[in-house]
């Protein structure tokens, strides 16, 4: 008896969905970073922010990692950084309001801080930068 899905297929769309996603993920996080530098898309508790204060350089983080994200250059390294970020984002914003993300608000940054981390193991996937850089002479 077969094995469904078969090796041959698992080998064959595991780097083409990793790197699907990683731009997925990448393209949400810029959104991120635009709504707080640029005020695009509008978020009201953005406003006025400034861009030497702590969500100012968040926004920098994710605008510019976002970026590296989606295009796949230098994915585990960048990864690792917004792993972190998002989970001292948690740690400082949502966890003092409670410990269950769900009720804190913290759903997002605890997902987004374990989906990078595993970019930072496992790399980029398929159609990035980094698979291209690999294969130059």
């Amino acid at each position: 008896m077969s094995s469904f899905p078969s090796p041959a297929f698992l080998a064959t769309w595991n780097p083409r969905l990793l790197g699907v996603l990683r731009i997925v993920l990448g393209f949400l996080f810029i959104q991120h970073g635009t709504a707080k530098l640029f005020g695009v898309p509008h978020v009201a508790m953005f406003d006025g922010l400034q861009l030497l204060s702590l969500m100012g350089a968040a926004g920098v983080l994710e605008l510019v990692g976002g970026a590296l994200l989606l295009v796949g250059l230098f994915t585990r390294p960048v990864a690792f950084i917004l792993s972190g970020q998002m989970a001292f984002a948690y740690f400082m914003m949502h966890a003092p309001q409670g410990f269950f993300p769900v009720l804190n608000g913290g759903e997002l940054a605890v997902l987004y801080c374990f989906a990078f981390l595993y970019y930072a193991v496992a790399g980029a996937g398929a159609y990035s930068l980094d698979s291209l850089r690999s294969k130059a002479p």
